[in-house]
């Protein structure tokens, strides 16, 4: 999740609490391993519904660690239902200092909670120390039809582990500035050619406005890129092998293309979630927005005096005949091994995700894009119609973005150093206007160097 400072309005806050982008994360096998008691340990055989029923109404305190504001809402619609259990929720942090108490505790042994909200990409790092539980014998996988594809293999493992349960969601698509679009005549790019050419129409019309930021320390932001572009920049297999492919063909594509239009100086490459990235969005600096669902109702709030003037479309395309998505954000709620109490809290971390109106009070109340295939149809929320952008159905246009995500992408165990690499090399490139193509090779190198002195084997891509 990227470190950002308070946001300008309350709404803008809460919403940067799911935009998930480069979480740092410990070297996952120098971290911990699993911790505490082995009595949450998961076998193949199902728990029966009598284990369940007993556990359900045996008097319970479950501790939930999560950074979700104003979550108790959610958590009481468990307890009605589940009134014998009772759930502490504790905000240890967003993302990475969440993360950093969470493995000091497993090292520990003690002082780990039974659950705890986990973002798509931090999933590796804690189960390559075997550090969440497989919620496999305890139903989880009857609920795999009611979330969309893509999110479940981000929780599934290579074995068809259940390791977490999806929260919410962050597919790409475009925001973009109509005023500014009609104004310069610029149609909405269907490909990303054309978003290179309108990029430097509207740049050489006005020099004050470009067409987006592309932020030299948002490396979410080039993962969710990469996704959309069909790379499979990390593929794992078991815990120590590991291939590793940041600088193929297609990552070469998107840093030439990338780069290009920094150099040329049609597109911004500032740091995003500052001051004055706040202030670019506000007197139109920048004519798009290219950013995860959770984007529309975060800009509403921090872009206040742009109201009514953006509208929503699908990112450009590499191939318009085959339309593809990547994703940026997104949490998921997961169950730590040692837990003592693994029947109660599977079955909150299921009821907490699945349940209609639990799921519906995070796209409500939270604002979070759903992860849910009923949610995502729901007519209340598909066809609602917010005035910041002029009436249009933006979660519709996200809600089929979502369905174009590719449900193979897969995250590294040690996302922190891949992304402080990314920054030192990519992002530079693109804040100095170097060579990004060259700066991938380097990124590359450094990665693998690393995975290497951490004990992982480093396979060449096929």
């Amino acid at each position: 999740m990227p470190r950002i400072p308070a946001s300008p309005a309350a709404l803008s806050r809460r919403l940067l609490l799911t935009a998930a982008g480069a979480a740092s994360l410990g070297a996952a096998l120098t971290a911990c391993g699993g911790g505490g008691s082995d009595s949450g340990s998961s076998s193949s055989k199902p728990v029966s519904q009598a284990d369940i029923d007993k556990a359900m109404t045996t008097p319970t305190e479950l501790t939930f660690w999560t950074w979700v504001p104003e979550i108790a809402a959610e958590i009481a619609l468990f307890e009605k239902k589940y009134p014998a259990i009772k759930v502490k929720a504790v905000n240890a942090g967003q993302g990475t200092p969440e993360y950093t108490k969470l493995r000091t505790a497993l090292k520990a042994g003690s002082g780990a909670p039974d659950l705890v909200q986990i973002e798509f990409q931090a999933i590796p790092t804690f189960t390559i120390t075997d550090s969440l539980l497989d919620l496999r014998p305890y139903g989880a996988s009857a609920l795999k039809s009611q979330f969309v594809d893509w999110t479940w293999s981000q929780v599934s493992g290579s074995d068809g582990e259940v390791w977490a349960i999806p929260q919410d969601t962050g597919p790409m698509g475009m925001l973009y500035r109509q005023d500014i679009f009609d104004k310069h005549g610029i149609e909405v790019p269907e490909t990303w050619d054309e978003f290179a050419e309108a990029a430097r129409k509207l740049h050489k019309a006005d020099p004050d406005v470009y067409l987006t930021n592309l932020a030299a320390n948002q490396v979410a932001a080039w993962h969710g890129l990469l996704w959309q572009a069909g790379s499979k920049p990390y593929v794992t297999s078991g815990k120590s092998d590991i291939t590793i492919s940041v600088d193929d063909a297609v990552s070469k594509k998107l840093g030439a293309f990338w780069g290009a239009l920094a150099q040329e100086g049609v597109i911004g490459v500032e740091p995003d979630f500052t001051d004055s990235w706040y202030a670019a969005l506000n007197k139109g600096k920048y004519a798009t927005w290219i950013v995860g669902a959770w984007g529309p109702a975060f800009l509403s709030g921090s872009a206040k005096d742009t109201a009514g003037k953006w509208r929503a479309a699908p990112m450009p395309q590499w191939d318009a005949a085959k339309p593809s998505a990547g994703n940026w954000g997104g949490s998921t709620t997961a169950v730590i091994r040692s837990t003592k109490n693994p029947i109660a809290a599977a079955e909150f971390a299921k009821f907490l995700n699945s349940d209609p109106e639990s799921a519906k009070l995070f796209a409500t109340k939270q604002f979070f894009f759903p992860a849910t295939k009923a949610l995502l149809a729901d007519a209340s929320f598909s066809g609602a119609t917010p005035a910041f952008y002029g009436g249009q159905k933006v979660n519709e246009v996200f809600a089929g973005i979502s369905a174009q995500v590719d449900p193979s992408f897969q995250w590294p165990p040690f996302l922190d150093q891949v992304a402080t690499d990314w920054t030192e090399t990519v992002g530079l490139s693109l804040a100095r206007k170097t060579d990004t193509v060259a700066a991938l090779a380097s990124w590359q190198t450094r990665i693998t160097t690393f995975a290497k002195k951490q004990g992982f084997t480093v396979k060449a891509a096929t």
